[in-house]
Parts: C-alpha cells; sequence; structure tokens
C-alpha cells in the first residue's frame, strides 16, 4: 500500500502558461483532479457551476473564510477566489492526485496549511519570454502591461520558497515531468 498521494501545487508568474499546461496534462490524464475553486465573480459566457468554478456570493465566501473552509484565498480585480479544503482532502484520502493551479499568495497559504504539500514553480525560459506572452495578447492599456509586467518580477523573486522549478520551454514536457512528480505515469 503506497503512502497517500501529496498535494501538488503548480504556481508562477501570470503570463507563464500554467493554465496551457494542465489543459494539457488534463487531456492526456483526466483521472488527475484539478481542484474547482469558489469564486465572488459572476459567471462568464459557457462557464457551469461546479465544473468551471463554484459561484458564491459575498456572503457566502464570507462564510467559507470564517468556518476555515477555504486552503486558500485572494482577492483579484475586485472578486475573491478561494480552494474548498474538503474537496482537496477527500480526493488525496481516496489516493487521487490533487492538483492546484494557484498563484503566489495561494501557494504560500497552501504551504502554511498542508506542510506535506508539493510546491512546483513554473517558470519561464527568459524574462524576454514572459515579456513577449504578457504583451503578446494586445487587449491591454500600456498601464495594465507595467503592472503585469511588475507584479511578474515579485512573483519571480518568490521562486527559492518552491520545492523545485520547471522551466515552461515546452508545454507537453512541463506536463510530463509534472505527470511524473505525481506519480501518474
Amino acid at each position: 500500500m503506497s503512502e497517500r498521494p501529496r498535494l501538488t501545487v503548480l504556481s508562477g508568474p501570470s503570463g507563464v502558461g500554467k493554465s496551457t499546461v494542465v489543459a494539457h496534462m488534463r487531456k492526456e490524464h483526466p483521472e488527475v483532479w484539478l481542484s474547482v475553486s469558489a469564486t465572488t465573480r459572476k459567471p462568464r459566457p459557457g462557464e457551469r457551476h461546479g465544473v468551471h468554478y463554484f459561484f458564491v456570493t459575498d456572503e457566502e465566501m464570507d462564510k467559507l473564510i470564517a468556518n476555515g473552509e477555504l486552503l486558500e484565498w485572494a482577492e483579484f480585480a475586485g472578486n475573491r477566489y478561494g480552494t474548498p479544503r474538503a474537496a482537496v482532502l477527500e480526493r488525496l484520502e481516496n489516493g487521487e492526485a490533487v492538483l492546484l493551479e494557484i498563484d503566489l499568495q495561494g501557494a504560500r497559504q497552501v504551504r502554511e496549511s498542508m506542510s506535506d504539500a508539493r510546491l512546483v514553480f513554473l517558470a519561464p525560459p527568459s524574462w524576454e519570454e514572459l515579456v513577449r506572452r504578457l504583451t503578446g495578447r494586445g487587449t491591454e492599456s500600456p498601464e495594465v502591461i507595467e503592472r503585469r509586467l511588475e507584479a511578474a518580477r515579485t512573483e519571480l523573486a518568490a521562486e527559492p520558497e518552491f520545492d523545485m522549478t520547471l522551466v515552461n520551454t515546452s508545454v507537453e514536457d512541463v506536463a510530463r515531468e509534472l505527470l511524473a512528480l505525481m506519480d501518474v505515469v
């Protein structure tokens, strides 16, 4: 009987490709359980409650936080997001591989509440490549891009806090490395 799997947390700067890597991973290995976050933001077209997010009211989010029912939570762009604790623990107890894709602030909170979690930092191949990805969308104002770059500098500086770093030179390679880490392949 192998030991219960460790929670794996994937984090890294905005624009590094976390969701792309996770989407590729789950296409190949749908058995990897990705935690569904609770959020106070309104659903976007096509998003379904319980699939993409658990859409909750501000009051419901206040209760989740007050009752310690979230592993981590953060406010982003005027909305709050959090990871429901019970679902994560239940999956781990059942021996399932569990992945959280969250920001730096969330990763730090998980480290405090679950010291055995494995924190994986997804790094860009270079600063220039990250700048290209953040500016290449062409949908944001220079002020927003500058704020994102400033945040990315802070996020990159936190790399030593993580258990290991994977460099996102290839989505396929990173997904494969992550799956091997989680003992899925």
